[in-house]
């Protein structure tokens, strides 16, 4: 009875290593500059954010968060997609253009405070569903579709 043979090729570790240290440093960068999108809502919305969001479940602070989310993860993606294929300057490129992408999100939220009637922040911390929150939402997902599309 004949196995068939397996051919594993040659076996790269380097090029292993270095992709699992390049994975753990973008997933750092990627961390700080979600850590630096919560501080901003925070700074912008009444109350703490991390309380109303884990502990209370603030429906509106949720929703306003996870957006916020969902935005700078495709800009911190496509930073990584279009990084230089040194890790040094990816990492970098990744860090600016994502506290960017914190900084365009914090303009969104203040014009939309700005512009919109009411005042949708002082409603953030509401137990029930405030629709404005998916408008808020859906602005803060088009200011991070339209920077994470400015990097291609």
């Amino acid at each position: 009875m004949n196995l068939a043979a397996i051919d594993f090729g040659t076996v790269h570790t380097d090029a292993i290593i270095q992709n699992v240290v390049g994975s753990v440093l973008y997933f750092l960068v990627g961390v700080l500059v979600l850590a630096a999108g919560f501080v901003m809502v925070d700074v912008l919305t009444p109350g703490k954010l991390r309380r109303q969001v884990f502990v209370e479940r603030r429906p509106n602070a949720v929703t306003i968060t996870a957006a916020m989310d969902v935005s700078l993860a495709a800009i911190i993606i496509t930073a990584i997609h279009a990084s230089s294929d040194r890790l040094g300057q990816g990492l970098i490129d990744t860090l600016i253009y994502g506290l960017i992408g914190v900084a365009l999100q914090g303009l969104a939220l203040v014009a939309v405070e700005l512009l919109a009637p009411g005042h949708f922040r002082n409603d953030i911390n509401a137990e029930e569903f405030h629709p404005a929150a998916l408008s808020v939402a859906v602005v803060l997902l088009a200011v991070g579709g339209i920077n994470a599309a400015a990097l291609t």
